[in-house]
């Protein structure tokens, strides 16, 4: 069976909504990766500015000193796997990219920065374009859809035609669960994954530690969300998801070992 890549989530903020502030130094945030490699990261996501509900945009030098030494020290510390720029700022992207980042994670799609799809096509590099309903801070403000998951394939349609238009290849989208969603949406989008699958482009998942699993549990710090983050992702294993973004690396790899041993098993 094949398992999902799994992208372990570094987040150099001081106000992401799980683990803002833990990883905010270059050296902690270095080691994290370090950890998430060692634990199997088959992708390592940095993160510059925090995309929680009611987050605060940063500016483009704010965001490179965070992000820019990160990647660069995991580099010179002998990480080989994929590293990925989690930004919407094409400036932001290029200079990743220089550094040692080889995907651009770009939660608006190319739509905040006219530049970042050329940025995109000179480097030919994998590019995950997200779905979000308005701005982090605005996004969760009665969000409203007549029908969730056909409008967002269509808005995802649209976002490869334009990206391919402008010479990109490698695309990867994102259905953008708690991005603009209420609890009913992101349920409605994982029950339907296969409509982004038939895009015919490879799906992302982040589900990690969000809001809608602790609605549905009870669960409320977000640090305590792995297990029920997991068990979502059990019931999802049979869907066609191509990576799923986690903050607990060696939990993810639990789930799959012990899906492919049921399914050699049956």
């Amino acid at each position: 069976m094949k398992r999902p890549l799994i992208m372990g989530v570094v987040n150099v903020t001081p106000d992401s909504f799980s683990d803002g502030g833990r990883y905010v130094s270059v050296d902690a945030a270095i080691a994290h990766g370090l950890h998430l490699a060692a634990d199997g990261a088959d992708v390592l996501d940095i993160g510059g500015e925090s995309t929680r509900p009611g987050a605060s945009p940063v500016d483009s030098d704010t965001e490179l000193n965070r992000v820019i030494p990160v990647i660069a020290g995991l580099r010179d510390a002998g990480v080989t796997i994929s590293i990925s720029i989690d930004t919407s700022k094409a400036r932001v992207a290029e200079a990743a990219l220089s550094a040692g980042a080889n995907i651009v994670n770009d939660v608006t799609a190319g739509r905040a920065d006219a530049d970042m799809f050329s940025v995109v096509a000179a480097a030919s590099c994998p590019y995950i374009m997200m779905h979000m309903l308005g701005e982090p801070r605005t996004m969760q403000d009665s969000p409203s859809y007549s029908n969730v998951v056909m409008e967002i394939r269509a808005y995802l349609s649209e976002r490869i035609s334009a990206a391919r238009d402008a010479g990109i290849s490698d695309i990867i989208i994102d259905p953008g669960i708690g991005f603009g969603k209420s609890v009913e949406h992101n349920l409605r989008l994982l029950a339907h994954v296969e409509e982004f699958a038939a895009l015919g482009v490879p799906v992302l998942l982040g589900i990690s530690r969000k809001r809608f699993l602790g609605a549905i549990t009870g669960v409320e710090a977000p640090a305590d969300r792995d297990a029920v983050t997991m068990m979502m992702h059990a019931l999802l294993a049979d869907k066609p998801v191509d990576i799923i973004r986690v903050h607990n690396v060696r939990m993810a790899h639990y789930v799959f070992a012990l899906k492919s041993a049921l399914h050699s098993a049956s």
